[in-house]
Protein backbone atom coordinates (compact mmCIF):
# COMPACT_ATOMS: atom_id res chain seq x y z
CA UNK A 1 0.00 0.00 0.00
CA UNK A 2 1.37 3.24 -1.18
CA UNK A 3 1.56 5.89 1.80
CA UNK A 4 0.71 9.01 1.94
CA UNK A 5 3.75 10.58 2.29
CA UNK A 6 4.76 9.63 -1.26
CA UNK A 7 2.78 11.89 -2.71
CA UNK A 8 1.93 10.09 -5.80
CA UNK A 9 0.31 11.85 -9.24
CA UNK A 10 -1.07 9.50 -11.72
CA UNK A 11 -1.97 11.37 -14.98
CA UNK A 12 -4.31 9.86 -17.57
CA UNK A 13 -4.49 11.06 -20.86
CA UNK A 14 -7.54 9.42 -22.41
CA UNK A 15 -10.67 11.14 -24.56
CA UNK A 16 -12.90 8.57 -23.49
CA UNK A 17 -15.34 9.84 -20.93
CA UNK A 18 -16.36 5.99 -20.05
CA UNK A 19 -12.49 5.05 -20.08
CA UNK A 20 -11.38 7.77 -17.57
CA UNK A 21 -14.47 7.10 -15.18
CA UNK A 22 -13.83 2.80 -15.32
CA UNK A 23 -10.14 3.65 -14.77
CA UNK A 24 -11.23 5.79 -11.82
CA UNK A 25 -13.54 2.99 -10.55
CA UNK A 26 -10.83 0.41 -10.49
CA UNK A 27 -7.94 3.00 -9.11
CA UNK A 28 -10.74 3.28 -6.21
CA UNK A 29 -11.02 -0.43 -6.63
CA UNK A 30 -7.27 -0.86 -5.62
CA UNK A 31 -7.34 1.38 -2.50
CA UNK A 32 -4.67 3.62 -3.71
CA UNK A 33 -3.60 7.32 -2.08
CA UNK A 34 -2.86 8.16 -5.28
CA UNK A 35 -4.03 11.98 -7.13
CA UNK A 36 -5.79 10.92 -9.93
CA UNK A 37 -5.49 14.23 -13.09
CA UNK A 38 -7.41 13.91 -15.94
CA UNK A 39 -6.65 14.95 -19.76
CA UNK A 40 -8.62 14.62 -22.70
CA UNK A 41 -6.10 14.92 -25.89
CA UNK A 42 -2.58 14.94 -26.26
CA UNK A 43 -2.52 18.81 -26.37
CA UNK A 44 -3.95 18.88 -22.93
CA UNK A 45 -1.44 16.80 -22.11
CA UNK A 46 1.74 18.52 -22.85
CA UNK A 47 -0.31 21.84 -21.75
CA UNK A 48 -0.49 20.09 -18.17
CA UNK A 49 3.15 18.88 -18.16
CA UNK A 50 4.42 22.13 -19.02
CA UNK A 51 1.86 24.59 -17.25
CA UNK A 52 0.65 26.42 -19.99
CA UNK A 53 -2.71 27.82 -20.89
CA UNK A 54 -5.70 26.86 -18.41
CA UNK A 55 -2.72 24.91 -16.55
CA UNK A 56 -1.06 27.93 -15.90
CA UNK A 57 -2.32 29.05 -12.82
CA UNK A 58 -4.31 25.52 -12.16
CA UNK A 59 -3.38 22.66 -9.82
CA UNK A 60 -1.33 20.55 -12.28
CA UNK A 61 1.31 18.72 -9.94
CA UNK A 62 3.71 17.27 -11.72
CA UNK A 63 2.69 13.56 -12.04
CA UNK A 64 4.67 10.48 -10.82
CA UNK A 65 3.11 8.58 -14.11
CA UNK A 66 1.51 8.91 -16.80
CA UNK A 67 -0.98 6.48 -18.29
CA UNK A 68 -1.37 7.36 -21.84
CA UNK A 69 -4.28 6.35 -24.33
CA UNK A 70 -2.67 6.64 -28.42
CA UNK A 71 -6.00 7.21 -30.44
CA UNK A 72 -6.61 10.55 -28.84
CA UNK A 73 -7.95 13.55 -31.40
CA UNK A 74 -5.47 16.80 -31.46
CA UNK A 75 -2.18 15.42 -30.77
CA UNK A 76 -2.39 11.72 -30.35
CA UNK A 77 -0.59 9.68 -27.59
CA UNK A 78 2.40 8.92 -30.17
CA UNK A 79 3.24 12.74 -30.77
CA UNK A 80 2.86 13.73 -27.05
CA UNK A 81 4.96 10.75 -26.10
CA UNK A 82 7.81 11.73 -28.71
CA UNK A 83 7.45 15.25 -27.14
CA UNK A 84 7.59 14.15 -23.73
CA UNK A 85 10.95 11.71 -24.13
CA UNK A 86 12.56 14.53 -26.03
CA UNK A 87 11.91 17.00 -23.07
CA UNK A 88 15.25 17.43 -20.34
CA UNK A 89 12.68 18.40 -17.80
CA UNK A 90 9.65 15.33 -18.62
CA UNK A 91 11.75 12.77 -20.19
CA UNK A 92 12.21 10.99 -16.17
CA UNK A 93 8.35 10.19 -15.77
CA UNK A 94 7.54 6.89 -16.49
CA UNK A 95 4.91 7.02 -19.39
CA UNK A 96 2.64 3.58 -19.74
CA UNK A 97 0.23 3.31 -23.10
CA UNK A 98 -3.04 1.91 -22.14
CA UNK A 99 -4.83 1.81 -25.08
CA UNK A 100 -6.84 -0.33 -27.02
CA UNK A 101 -4.81 -0.65 -30.07
CA UNK A 102 -2.28 -4.46 -30.17
CA UNK A 103 -1.20 -3.73 -33.29
CA UNK A 104 2.72 -5.13 -33.47
CA UNK A 105 3.74 -2.26 -35.17
CA UNK A 106 2.15 0.09 -32.59
CA UNK A 107 3.70 -1.72 -30.07
CA UNK A 108 7.48 -1.63 -31.32
CA UNK A 109 6.69 1.88 -32.72
CA UNK A 110 5.55 3.02 -29.16
CA UNK A 111 8.80 1.56 -27.16
CA UNK A 112 11.08 3.35 -30.05
CA UNK A 113 9.69 6.44 -28.73
CA UNK A 114 10.30 5.71 -24.99
CA UNK A 115 7.63 4.00 -23.50
CA UNK A 116 8.13 1.92 -20.16
CA UNK A 117 5.19 -0.05 -20.51
CA UNK A 118 2.47 -0.71 -23.40
CA UNK A 119 -0.71 -2.41 -21.93
CA UNK A 120 -3.56 -3.30 -24.07
CA UNK A 121 -7.20 -1.88 -22.01
CA UNK A 122 -9.04 -4.61 -21.05
CA UNK A 123 -12.73 -4.06 -21.84
CA UNK A 124 -14.08 -5.76 -18.50
CA UNK A 125 -13.83 -3.87 -15.89
CA UNK A 126 -12.72 -6.85 -13.51
CA UNK A 127 -9.57 -7.54 -15.75
CA UNK A 128 -9.25 -3.89 -15.50
CA UNK A 129 -9.09 -3.50 -12.00
CA UNK A 130 -6.76 -6.45 -12.42
CA UNK A 131 -4.49 -4.54 -14.25
CA UNK A 132 -4.49 -1.53 -12.40
CA UNK A 133 -3.82 -3.19 -9.18
CA UNK A 134 -0.68 -5.19 -10.99
CA UNK A 135 0.10 -1.88 -12.94
CA UNK A 136 0.21 0.30 -9.11
CA UNK A 137 2.11 -2.74 -7.35
CA UNK A 138 4.57 -2.56 -9.79
CA UNK A 139 5.21 1.22 -10.72
CA UNK A 140 4.13 2.73 -7.16
CA UNK A 141 5.36 0.42 -4.64
CA UNK A 142 8.31 -1.27 -6.13
CA UNK A 143 9.89 0.79 -8.25
CA UNK A 144 11.87 3.80 -7.26
CA UNK A 145 10.58 6.82 -9.22
CA UNK A 146 12.53 9.92 -9.78
CA UNK A 147 12.56 12.78 -7.84
CA UNK A 148 10.47 15.56 -9.62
Amino acid sequence: MITAAKSVVILMADDDADDRLLAQDALAECQLATELHFVENGEELMDYLTRRGKYSKANAPRPSLILLDLNMPRKDGREALREIKMDPELKRIPVVVLTTSKADTDVSRIYELGANSFIAKPVAFDSLVNVMKILSSYWLNIVELPLK
